[in-house]
């Protein structure tokens, strides 16, 4: 039996969600696990005994939390649940935990995500065109909040890169395991519940997201496609707030951030990797 850490990043502002996500992970049957409560601005209190809590006094951004939960770890096997969601089955670790000792190239799963009210929303299913939550697949981004992850695969990527604060963090550890030899893969037959979001683009999620684009290729591309990609992804973003002058504006703001502040250790992932993303139909630079 393989031991597993669970890790849940809190900033303390959902107490009622954040012990049922606890319970649900102490639920867990068949695996050896330790659940760690991570507290991003805040000093997690009132949970169970047996759970772990580590903190920091300020808010790191749920990258640089999730890197918190890591810390002093001797296991094999990593969860990452927000503090919002829950999983509804007790041997979803357990049925994770096969997967990945019966095939030692799987280094990360996302389970699928679903409402309290039963629905899988388009926007939850890591591809880019398909998106039937039914169907399983290999995928080249992530949902963060409910994944799996083998510790080979977090000691090779250098875990999440928490200076992203917020935004794309699961593109790059999706990036990182490929580039190290190790797939990715959605698996809908496994379940999260987490309720309802309506994505808002407000300024500031704009802002990161020019910016995290920009160190996205300046940490993991070659240069040529590190160029394309922030153009592409650049006219999509443009194209999208062109009716808003504003919003445009954060996300212009966001790339030029991107572009002169310092985006962490450059590490260009290998051409067979590109080969391998373009062979699946989701080149590096959409």
């Amino acid at each position: 039996m393989a031991r597993w850490r669970a890790v849940v990043v809190t900033m303390g502002t959902r107490p009622v969600e954040l012990a049922r996500a606890v319970a649900s992970l102490r639920a867990q049957e068949d695996v050896d696990l330790e659940v760690v409560v991570v507290g991003n601005g805040w000093a997690p209190e009132g949970l169970p005994d047996g759970v772990r809590t580590v903190h920091s006094p300020e808010n790191l951004g749920p990258p640089a939390g999730r890197n918190l939960g890591l810390a002093g770890a001797g296991a094999e096997h990593f969860f990452f649940l927000d503090d919002d969601a829950h999983l509804p089955h007790p041997d979803t670790l357990a049925r994770l935990e096969r997967l990945l000792e019966d095939d030692p190239g799987l280094g990360v799963v996302q389970t699928r995500i679903r409402t309290p009210e039963g629905d899988s929303l388009p926007r939850w299913v890591p591809r880019m065109r398909d998106k039937d939550p039914e169907r399983g697949s290999v995928a080249f981004s992530l949902l963060e909040g409910s994944v799996a992850v083998r510790g080979a695969v977090l000691a090779a990527s250098d875990g999440w890169p928490g200076p992203f604060f917020y935004a794309h963090e699961g593109i790059e550890l999706a990036w990182r395991a490929w580039d190290a030899g190790y797939r990715v893969e959605y698996h809908p037959e496994l379940e999260a519940v987490h309720p309802r979001i309506h994505p808002s683009r407000h300024e500031d999620h704009l802002f990161l997201d020019g910016r995290n684009r920009v160190w996205l290729a300046r940490r993991n591309l070659p240069l040529p496609l590190g160029v394309l990609y922030v153009g592409v992804r650049g006219g999509m973003s443009l194209a999208r707030t062109a009716r808003q002058p504003s919003a445009a504006a954060a996300y212009l703001r966001g790339v030029a951030a991107g572009l002169r502040r310092p985006a962490g250790p450059r590490r260009p992932m290998a051409w067979r990797t590109v080969w391998t993303m373009t062979r699946h139909g989701r080149p590096p630079v959409v």
